[in-house]
């Protein structure tokens, strides 16, 4: 009976998923004057003057690819929303009866911490959507992920990829080793809960989830190569 339940529950979670997904539109038409207001490409560019942005030539690649296959592994594959991760992470967390996994994508992200707050409304989420797929339309997926890295939170203050290496390893980002790469992807899920210098012994728990998903992401990268 309970497996049952469950799985009318899911199918009612993806049926709304895809319903929410033709309203998206709808909503960003109505967004669409706000979004506009403020120039994207300006606010990119002011983020970019930054002095410590660091390109995507200048990061190790193992803690770009490390961040991808923890924070969004199907990145390269989808677009401003990802549907499948969304229906995934509801089943996981109904299953679980508690917040386990979040659906939203890696543009998603840069859309909500350059342009919006950190407030859960449904409006909001429709805004954070709209400029992810503006952001989509207008920027390689490179690009984005450079982005992404230059303005996560990484705990005790950090703010992008080179304030964090810095602080934490007194190194630039294209100077860490993989141990230090695979630490630091694991934090911007939870900064304060895996920050460094108060949470270390949760830091390295959560590399673990990193190291796993990391072999994942790249064994299943080379067999579609192959």
């Amino acid at each position: 009976m309970k497996k049952l339940f469950l799985n009318i529950i899911k199918f009612i979670m993806v049926f709304l998923i895809i319903i929410s997904t033709m309203f998206i539109g709808v909503g960003c038409g109505v967004y669409k004057s706000i979004i506009d207001e403020t120039s994207i490409e300006s606010k990119i560019e002011e983020v970019k003057e930054n002095s410590n942005y660091t390109e995507l030539d200048n990061i190790y690649k193992t803690f770009l690819d490390a961040i991808v296959a923890i924070e969004d592994h199907r990145f390269y594959k989808h677009g401003a929303i990802d549907l499948v991760s969304i229906a995934r992470a509801l089943i996981t967390n109904l299953e679980n009866g508690q917040i386990l996994e979040g659906g939203s994508t890696i543009t998603q992200q840069v859309a909500k911490n350059i342009f919006l707050t950190n407030e859960q409304s449904f409006d909001r989420k429709i805004k954070e959507i709209c400029i992810a797929q503006k952001l989509e339309n207008k920027y390689t997926k490179e690009e984005i992920l450079e982005l992404y890295v230059n303005v996560i939170y990484f705990g005790d203050g950090y703010i992008g990829i080179k304030e964090a290496c810095n602080g934490y390893f007194n190194k630039e980002p294209n100077e860490l080793s993989d141990n230090e790469a695979t630490l630091l992807a694991g934090l911007p899920q939870a900064p304060s809960l895996y920050a460094l210098n108060n949470n270390y012994d949760y830091a390295v728990e959560r590399q673990k989830q990193v190291i796993e998903a990391l072999e994942k992401w790249h064994s299943k990268n080379k067999s579609n190569k192959d």
